[in-house]
């Protein structure tokens, strides 16, 4: 009697157990830098946390089962330089020409901005309280070394480049100032550089520099071995308009020598620093990028770049492996800002995820100047996850067929 008893037990315990796991990505191919995984696994969620990564996790074990059968799941996109302090009202970078986060990051597969210098020390509490403490985006920020940051008023005026008062507000906000910028700056000699660069000693933080452009005082060599420091970022990489090509278009020496020292060399696309007479040269010398970011303003995402998963694509087009790829918009842009809780697939790691589907063809991919490289794999969006919900779901892989979803009975409408 006791082993029927026994076994009606365990067969009540198995209909009544609740699933392990809230979602089961099941059948991908798992891309996971931090961890050298390149393979087939199935990731599964729990809580919000990635809770296993292993070939073979049964179905049964998940509330909710997505096929990602001949898709890529790596960890949330990363992008480090977009531009998102929207809603101010006014006809800047700081106002009109951002972008409002979430109507943009998860339908492109990224779970992580960080906004590039649109807000200052003056104004970066107006940007906390309207976008990033409102959004479902992870947001982060690098501080304009410019109080007003990108507003009307510009980024010259020497009393306003204050290092002391943009590492005081950095140190205000720990969990979202990542670092500083610097861009804009049409004064003579250095004074934007140093400033920020000071602000980073300060609070132990990245800067990126925006150069503008050189001359005979300011040019790439003193920038990258004599101003920034291990670890700063140079981004508009393949821009041209600061000699990154020399006669011959050959990489200038400065580029070279300052990735030696440790500068970080960041794609930055935007509307007006992508061309693909600089970066196929660059490709060729074997100049890649060290972190794959947009730029992302009105301008640029309704122009050549217009998206982070293009931007990756682009540069996988030139031929740089899928893993390269995406350790270039993840766990390298993660280290980059020194936030290294980001950027992988850890088990206990907050379950921000993308999966990614790679189409073969014929595509066209247009540069900042409109012109046009062909390519045979574009990348795509196809799922995006933050905290372990899905929040973009293109081909509704997470969802129910129709027929059997268990619509709410809605009351009769009165009149």
């Amino acid at each position: 009697m006791r082993k029927p008893l026994l076994a009606f037990l365990v067969s009540v315990c198995a209909l009544t157990a609740q699933p392990r796991y809230d979602l089961l990505l099941k059948g991908g191919h798992v891309i996971d830098p931090k961890n050298s995984i390149s393979r087939a696994l199935d990731v599964a969620i729990a809580g919000g946390k990635i809770a296993q990564v292993a070939p073979s996790i049964p179905a049964s074990e998940a509330r909710r089962v997505a096929d990602v059968k001949g898709l890529y799941i790596t960890p949330g996109l990363i992008d480090i330089h977009v531009h998102v302090y929207a809603g101010t009202g006014i006809r800047a970078i700081t106002g009109d020409s951002s972008v409002y986060p979430d109507g943009f990051s998860f339908r492109t597969g990224v779970t992580t901005m960080v906004d590039a210098g649109s807000a200052g020390w003056r104004n970066f509490p107006d940007f906390r309280q309207r976008v990033i403490d409102r959004a479902r985006t992870r947001v982060l920020a690098l501080l304009n070394i410019s109080g007003g940051g990108m507003d009307v008023d510009g980024e010259d005026d020497p009393a306003d480049l204050d290092p002391e008062a943009a590492a005081r507000m950095a140190r205000q906000h720990p969990d979202v100032i990542v670092g500083f910028k610097t861009a804009h700056y049409n004064g003579p000699g250095w004074l934007s550089v140093e400033r920020v660069v000071k602000a980073g000693s300060l609070a132990n933080m990245p800067v990126m520099v925006d150069f503008g452009t050189v001359n005979d005082i300011r040019n790439l060599n003193t920038l990258l071995m004599d101003k920034l420091r291990p670890g700063d970022i140079y981004t508009h990489m393949y821009s041209g308009h600061r000699d990154e090509l020399i006669e011959n278009q050959q990489i200038n020496p400065a580029m070279i020598a300052g990735r030696k020292r440790g500068i970080i060399f960041d794609v930055g696309h935007g509307g007006g620093s992508f061309y693909w007479f600089v970066a196929v040269p660059a490709y060729r010398q074997k100049f890649y990028p060290d972190v794959i970011s947009t730029d992302l303003h009105t301008g640029s995402m309704n122009a050549g770049m217009k998206d982070m998963i293009q931007v990756m694509a682009k540069i996988l087009n030139m031929g740089s492996p899928l893993e390269d790829v995406v350790r270039w918009s993840t766990w390298d842009a993660a280290k980059v800002i020194k936030r290294t809780d980001l950027g992988h697939l850890d088990v206990g790691a907050e379950a921000d995820v993308t999966v990614i589907r790679m189409d073969k063809g014929r595509f066209g991919l247009v540069d900042s100047a409109g012109a046009k490289k062909m390519g045979d794999r574009m990348l795509v969006a196809e799922m995006t996850l933050r905290k372990g919900d899905v929040v973009w779901d293109l081909n509704g892989r997470a969802s129910q067929d129709w027929t059997v979803f268990p619509y709410k009975k809605r009351p009769r409408a009165s009149h």
